[in-house]
């Protein structure tokens, strides 16, 4: 079994006195430290990051690191949009599964604060093909801000340490009706690192394990247009089918989820489209805030605060949301610690649905 046995996530935000490559360097090293292993005991590494290329001017992030380490092992780097973390994730878990390594290292990492705001959305608008249903209301929309950044809270590496109210959310100004600014992730910078093994004398000497049970990634059409329905990810849907598959696990069995939420609209749709919930009736349910920790609830959804609180520096992203999961299960979340997680779910999306990832890891 996959074992995940080390994890280290940097601050997220505004890091100007950082570089791209000094928050990957915090991020590895802090992993290895919290595995115990030696850099020379990784056999492999997959970087996720974006806009490297288009930002960085560097597509070849993975000589950088070699450099970084002084290693000559082999390390890919993966772009798959805002999917790039959880697909870097899942590559390296199909590394392993082929007995090309037993331990791997998987990294995601962006820098975005640094560039002027045109250059960033035009780097993330690479990741689009450049009716209104179920009576959602914006202030259904609002609810979601308003419990990730209470999560934010809790979460000292956040980007957004604020407490806001449905008021603040309303309040805010469109970015393109009905979503505002309050309803949107920010542009963020951070890194996020995991070690993952199948060396059983490894995981023995582990301080922290968790089993990876299952990871899978589905693809759909980049144009709106092109899809059957625009009210579900079809992706994730896909993704998310095969994963509670290969797990042997149900939706029911889930008692932390870290989900893609760019958009607050985000949530609800992926709610859904995970089997949480019934289709059309997301908005519903997040009234009751039942999913924010602190109400009592055994299934509390995006305790980091998700991309809209605790930041989105798009490469790390999907690393962080499966390293959230793990701080969870081993009973390192402090303040957002859940009673006795069981199983938990990381779900990471590209694009406007173009790609998903579904990970679920127990103890």
């Amino acid at each position: 079994m996959t074992t995940i046995i080390g994890h280290h996530t940097t601050k997220f935000g505004e890091l100007w006195q950082h570089s791209l490559f000094d928050l990957v360097k915090q991020s590895v090293f802090g992993a290895l430290k919290d595995s115990g292993l030696g850099k020379d005991e990784v056999e492999a590494i997959f970087f996720g990051n974006m806009l490297g290329g288009v930002l960085e001017n560097n597509l070849h992030g993975g000589a950088k690191l070699a450099e970084m380490l002084g290693l000559n092992i082999p390390i890919f780097r993966v772009e798959s949009a805002c999917a790039s973390g959880g697909v870097a994730f899942n590559l390296g878990m199909n590394y392993i599964t082929s007995s090309q390594a037993k331990t791997v290292l998987v990294v995601g990492a962006e820098k975005m604060t640094d560039y002027a705001a045109d250059a960033v959305i035009s780097g993330l608008s690479s990741a689009t093909s450049g009716e209104e249903k179920y009576s959602y209301t914006e202030k259904h929309l609002a609810y979601v801000s308003v419990k990730n950044h209470y999560h934010g809270l809790l979460n000292d590496n956040a980007h957004f340490q604020k407490k806001i109210t449905v008021a603040d959310v309303l309040a805010s100004p469109y970015v393109a009706d009905p979503l505002k600014v309050l309803d949107s992730s920010p542009i963020s910078d951070g890194a996020s690192a995991l070690i993952i093994t199948t060396d059983k004398s490894l995981i023995k000497k582990a301080k922290r394990a968790v089993s990876v049970l299952a990871s899978e990634v589905a693809t759909d059409s980049i144009s709106l247009s092109a899809r059957k329905n625009l009210d579900e990810l079809l992706a994730t849907r896909i993704a998310a089918e095969k994963a509670f598959r290969e797990a042997k696990i149900t939706p029911k069995d889930i008692s932390i989820a870290e989900v893609h939420d760019c958009f607050s609209i985000a949530e609800l749709l992926a709610m859904e489209d995970l089997g949480f919930w019934k289709k059309g009736t997301a908005g519903k349910h997040m009234e009751t805030m039942s999913t924010m920790h602190g109400n009592g609830s055994d299934f509390i959804v995006n305790s980091s605060g998700g991309l809209k609180a605790a930041g989105h520096p798009v490469g790390a992203t999907g690393i962080k949301q499966i390293g959230e999961v793990y701080l969870q299960l081993t009973e390192q979340a402090g303040k957002r610690q859940i009673h006795k997680p069981r199983y938990g779910l990381a779900h990471n999306v590209g694009g406007s649905g173009g790609t998903a990832v579904v990970t679920i890891l127990g103890n």
